[in-house]
């Protein structure tokens, strides 16, 4: 059987080295960005535990509450956060209950990420489109509900 001509303007062909998997990064690396991500939370839950947003004065007001007397979703999470450090649940759901659930489905996956991370796994979320409308939707429902006379519970 006849070999191919070899073209000389073609550059020579090189032999292709074998594919290895790159040797993963070091465990400190590997956990450095959650670590950074869990001291900047710390940094901020700190002082949210020690200036208290029931006094006036430390924080802004909420625009929206300001310009129309309505809460919007987050009204009260500092308050719900000053609560949670100081560990009064009773009082962290009353003044933002969804605050609480997001502060605690945060916490999950911050440790899944910690544990993915430690054993060198990628960390990917991703929601599709029905997650987040769903989301939104929660979202709008607790707004309007904890605004209205029959959700006083959820208003702070």
């Amino acid at each position: 059987m006849p070999t191919p001509a070899h073209d000389p303007s073609s550059p020579p062909s090189l032999p292709v080295p074998p594919v290895f998997a790159p040797a993963p990064a070091p465990l400190a690396r590997r956990l450095f960005p959650p670590v950074a991500v869990l001291g900047g939370i710390a940094v901020a839950w700190t002082y949210v535990g020690l200036v208290d947003p029931n006094e006036t004065g430390h924080y802004p007001v909420c625009p929206l509450l300001l310009l129309t007397g309505l809460y919007c979703p987050a009204c009260g999470g500092l308050r719900s956060a000053h609560a949670v450090a100081h560990g009064d649940l009773a009082t962290a759901f009353g003044a933002n209950a969804l605050a609480v659930i997001g502060y605690a489905i945060f916490a999950a996956v911050w440790v899944a990420w910690v544990v993915r991370a430690g054993k060198g796994l990628p960390v990917r979320i991703t929601l599709g489109p029905l997650w987040w409308w769903g989301l939104g939707a929660v979202v709008l429902i607790f707004t309007v509900v904890r605004n209205l006379p029959f959700g006083s519970l959820l208003a702070p």
